[in-house]
C-alpha cells in the first residue's frame, strides 16, 4: 500500500467509527416505566447516597478511565514520534 494512502484510510476508519457511534443510544437508566414519575422511598445503597448528596451520579470512575485511556493514547503517540525520528 502507498504511503500517501495510508493517512487516508486511516482518517475514513475514524470517520466510520464515529459515524458508528453516532447511533449508539444514551444509557439513560431509571427503574420508573417510560412517562411516570419516578419515587424514591429510602436509600437502596452508596449510589443512591452519594446521588442525593451531591446531586448528581459518582463519575470517579469515568474520570480516572477517561485520564488512563488518555495516557496510554499519549503515550503511543510518544513511541510513534520516537520511532519515527530513528527511522529517518
Amino acid at each position: 500500500m502507498s504511503a500517501a494512502r495510508r493517512p487516508l484510510l486511516t482518517a475514513t476508519a475514524a470517520g466510520t467509527l464515529l459515524c458508528a457511534l453516532w447511533f449508539v443510544p444514551s444509557a439513560n437508566a431509571s427503574d420508573a416505566a417510560p412517562g411516570a414519575a419516578a419515587v424514591r422511598s429510602g436509600s437502596t445503597g452508596p449510589a443512591t447516597d452519594r446521588l442525593a448528596e451531591t446531586g448528581g451520579p459518582d463519575t470517579t470512575a469515568y474520570v480516572l478511565g477517561g485520564t488512563g485511556f488518555l495516557g496510554v493514547g499519549a503515550g503511543f503517540v510518544a513511541l510513534a514520534m520516537r520511532r519515527h525520528g530513528r527511522a529517518s
